[in-house]
């Protein structure tokens, strides 16, 4: 059994690098778990994104810092999907600059609606959330 901590694989990170929404899910308590689509940035062992301060995610996470993300494929391809958990580190800095990453990965900021929706997530609190892998499961067809 090996104890080096999980990490993504090239082919994984192939995946979670094009501009798909990911599924986060945070532990909820008495209350069913509720995914929510995100925007995500993944490197081989960690995965990050950025919400406010102020979020039910962030709340959640203070209580207990667990969460988990799934990706999958879009219809029309292969069936295939990665799935991340682990503990949440919420970090005060660097969400602004997650946030335009990911902004110019997902939107075309060349359409000023989108680069004004930008400018207003820029204008807000924001806190990066980093997911620290405990476990990796995949699938690819």
């Amino acid at each position: 059994m090996s104890t080096d901590a999980p990490r993504l694989t090239d082919e994984d990170l192939a995946l979670l690098r094009r501009p798909l929404h990911g599924f986060l899910t945070t532990a909820a308590g008495p209350v069913p778990p509720q995914p929510r689509p995100v925007w995500f940035e993944a490197a081989p062992d960690t995965v990050q994104l950025f919400t406010g301060p102020d979020s039910v995610k962030v709340r959640r996470l203070r209580r207990d810092p667990l969460a988990s993300l799934v990706v999958a494929a879009p219809a029309g391809e292969r069936e295939g999907w990665v799935a991340v958990a682990g503990d949440v580190t919420v970090e005060p800095d660097g969400a602004h600059d997650l946030a335009a990453r990911l902004a110019a990965r997902y939107w075309d900021l060349e359409d000023y609606a989108r680069a004004a929706d930008l400018a207003a997530i820029l204008a807000e609190d924001q806190v990066r959330l980093v997911i620290h892998l405990r476990e990796v499961r995949r699938y690819a067809s």
